[in-house]
């Protein structure tokens, strides 16, 4: 994980917190957390590099909506990047 961004970390977290988020639902909570509106170009490139980096896997709802879950990869960077912050944080 340390390759991504912050923002795409951010990402990571919120797709690991909620069930198959479209790509819609994933904007509308990082939004609320940055308190600012995200534009789709900042979005879905962000999540594509996600989807290769092989964290998140990009799947179909319907014909218009795609969705996205975290691979045991990405549980796995999460998991990584919390005992490293840990070695820090815990005072």
């Amino acid at each position: 994980m340390d390759d991504l961004t912050g923002f795409q970390r951010d990402l990571l977290y919120v797709i690991a917190g909620a069930d198959k988020p479209s790509g819609q639902d994933i904007k509308a909570e990082i939004e609320s957390y940055y308190s600012s509106e995200i534009n789709h170009g900042r979005l879905y490139p962000n999540l594509d590099t996600l989807v290769n980096k092989e964290l998140v896997e990009k799947g179909e709802l319907d014909r218009r909506t795609n969705y996205y879950a975290i691979t045991e990869d990405g549980e796995q960077a999460i998991r990584d990047r919390r005992d490293w912050e840990q070695q820090y944080a815990d005072t």
